[in-house]
Formats: structure tokens, sequence, C-alpha cells
């Protein structure tokens, strides 16, 4: 295993700690989460996406929230996603939105979880946005794509996100391409066991390349989601020799992270950021310096300085 997905084994055990998980709840956001969450309410994501907006990149927005296991909160969180979406068409901001099925209900019933997430991608419709499903760890990868597959039958303003770390994906895109599905690709940020993802990163961004090469060479709309300059160049390089258009893929990455080669990329090209808020920030927050450990230190730089 390299030292950098032994990093993020560690940084993950350590955030489950629940010493660790009070303290950092009570005072995170202060001490840096907030750089790459925007607030704890609507309000301040739009404020965050207008700037955004206004540099030339588009957002996603996401009421942080995930492992929900009591319907009333399911039921909240589902309720919060309408009225996003009617933020959005208030303010006329660039934005679609995204979720986690596990906070619409997954962990109690994939009926439930369905049926929350039908009515907004309905609402979506409607106001002509665009409802992204994210991926969690691989105890949801079955479901979380079935799900979809039903929603896509019937609707058109709803894609899915896949990971490259993950041994099955070159066969879930091939399945996921044949029906155009419309793909966020990301390297993936769940601690993973050996038999089930690489445990190597050379060998996750060989896989992120290929499937993405392959999905986009189908005729297929993929985003690349990814800070790795190294996989980004090669995807403008690649484009270029193969003739495909700026209009078949885009980049998206995360609020906080990398702005300047975001700004730089938007230049050219479609430029996507995932925009979090909310009061459940922590796990969000604990995989981001798990992917990438620099992250961790400049959270320590900031608690040095209270």
């Amino acid at each position: 295993m390299d030292m950098q997905l032994l990093a993020r084994k560690i940084i993950l055990g350590v955030a489950g700690n629940s010493v660790v998980t009070k303290a950092a709840t009570k005072y995170g956001l202060a001490l840096g989460a907030s750089r790459f969450v925007a607030g704890e309410t609507v309000d301040d994501a739009i404020e965050s996406i207008r700037s955004l907006n206004e540099k030339g990149i588009s957002a996603t927005l996401d009421h942080l929230g995930e492992s929900v296991d009591d319907e009333r909160s399911v039921k909240e969180a589902a309720a919060s996603y309408s009225e996003i979406l009617e933020k959005i068409a208030e303010t006329k901001v660039d934005s679609n939105v995204s979720l986690k099925l596990t906070q619409m209900g997954l962990a109690i019933s994939e009926e439930l979880c369905y049926n929350n997430v039908r009515d907004i991608v309905a609402k979506a419709k409607e106001l002509n946005n665009f409802v992204r499903i994210d991926m969690e760890d691989t105890p949801y990868t079955n479901a979380t794509i079935r799900i979809f597959k039903n929603l896509y039958s019937e609707f058109d303003n709803v894609g899915l996100v896949i990971q490259s770390y993950l041994y099955r994906t070159e066969e879930d895109l091939e399945d996921l391409g044949s029906i155009g599905a419309n793909i966020r690709l990301c390297k993936g940020a769940y601690s993973e066991p050996p038999e089930l993802a690489f445990p190597n990163k050379k060998d996750v961004d060989e896989n992120y390349k290929k499937v993405f090469s392959k999905y986009v060479e189908s005729g297929n709309y993929m985003a690349a989601a990814t800070h790795d300059e190294n996989i980004i160049n090669w995807i403008k390089e690649w484009a270029k020799a193969n003739n495909i258009s700026n209009d078949r893929f885009e980049f998206q990455m995360l609020y906080g992270i990398r702005p300047q080669l975001q700004e730089e990329l938007a230049k050219e090209y479609k430029v996507r950021v995932y925009v979090p808020y909310g009061t459940e920030w922590y796990p969000y927050f604990t995989r981001r310096l798990a992917e990438r450990p620099a992250n961790l230190f400049f959270v320590l730089k900031n608690m040095l300085r209270k």
C-alpha cells in the first residue's frame, strides 16, 4: 500500500474517535473546516455560489448529511432539497444539487429512499434542474446503481457518481454507458478493503484514465472530478489528440480546494464546483483530509494560530 492510501486510512481511523469527533464538531469550522464547507445555512452556500458564478464556474449544491437511520430525519432532509431547488430557482444562481442516498433513507428501506429521491428529481425536473446521486461506500453500491437506473428510466435530469478505485468500475460503466448515463467520475474517498479496491494510487489513477477515455469515446458525457493536475493535463491532451470537443466532458472540483486551478480551467472548459453546507459537515470534512493529507496541515496551522 502506498503512503497516501496509508495516510488516508490513519486519518479516517482517528476521525472516528469520539473525543476527536466531539472537539472537531465544536471547533472545526473556526479552525479551518470552513475552507471546505460553505457555511451551515443555504443562504451561506448561495453566496459562495454567486462568487463562483462571477468567475464563470458552475456549482452543485449539497446539503450535508449521511447514514440517517430515523424516518423523521430522512423526511426533513428530503424536504430540505425541495426548498434548496426552489432557492436556486429564486436566486437564479448556476447550480444543480447533489445528494447521498443514506441521507434519503437507504439505511432504513430502499423503497423509502427511492420515493424520497424520486420526489426530489421530479421537483428538479419541474424547475429545469438536475440531481446528482453521490456514491457512498461499497455496502451501498448495488442499491445506489439500482435506484439510479430506476429513476433514469423515468427522468433524464439525474446523474450518478462512480469511483475509479473499485475493481468493478469498468464493468459498471459499460452497463451505465449502454443507457447513456451522465456520470461524475471520482477516485473514491472511503476506506475499502484491498479485495474490492485498488490498494495503490498508481493503479487508481490508471483505471481513472482508462474508464474516462472509454466512456467518453463511446459517446457518453462524463464529469472528471479530480484535483490531480497529472490527470487533468492528461485529459486535456487526450481530448485534443482524439478530437474530443470540450462539450463532451467537464471538470468538477471541490469547494475550497485548488481555487486558482478552478479559475484557470474555467477559461477554456466547463468547470463545476461541489459546494457543501449544513451542520452535519464532519464526515465530509474528514474525507477531505483523508483524500489529501496536506489539507490536515492547513487545519493544524489554523489551530496553532488560535
